[in-house]
């Protein structure tokens, strides 16, 4: 796709988010499966469910501006997966683990929080105020998401420092 204005640069940014949220529900289950902290594993299953949402209203979106929907490959979002499938192989310590699989998760978020809040922000100045609050709203969720995982790490790495001692 040619970037040749600010309106083909946000679809194909769309079409990026599309992608990695679809990359992320794949690899959403192994998170879940490998994480042992009770609160981890219920704050990725109901992200996860959230991610179907995130999916959902971008669909939306692209029928808003008649769009066809193209899953393009995100490799952003594929490095940070590909890394957070590495470190769970690592299993030694479930509680290293568990801290490891909250920074891999926040990686994620962060990357959407940017993506999406830029994609926001396009919608606005190009008027697509009602694709610019759904997009906010998905840009508020994974802000909530990230929060919650640093309130999970907060005790769960103190768990992973005094059992490692």
């Amino acid at each position: 796709m040619k970037l040749q204005s600010l309106h083909d640069l946000y679809i194909n940014e769309l079409y990026d988010l599309y992608n990695a949220e679809k990359q992320i529900l794949k690899a959403l289950p192994k998170m879940i499966d490998s994480a042992s902290h009770s609160e981890l594993r219920s704050g990725l299953s109901e992200h996860m469910e959230q991610t179907r949402e995130h999916v959902r209203r971008l669909e939306r979106i692209f029928q808003m501006h008649n769009v066809e929907i193209k899953d393009e490959k995100c490799e952003g979002i594929q490095g940070i997966l590909e890394e957070g499938k590495d470190i769970i192989k690592h299993d030694e310590n479930k509680n290293v683990l568990d801290a490891a699989i909250i920074a891999a998760a926040q990686k994620v978020e962060h990357y959407e929080m940017a993506s999406y809040g830029s994609v926001r922000t396009w919608a606005r100045q190009m008027g697509h105020q009602q694709a610019a609050d759904l997009l906010q709203q998905t840009l508020n969720e994974e802000g909530e998401a990230d929060k919650k995982l640093t309130t999970v790490a907060e005790s769960l790495n103190v768990e992973a420092v005094r059992r490692a001692g």
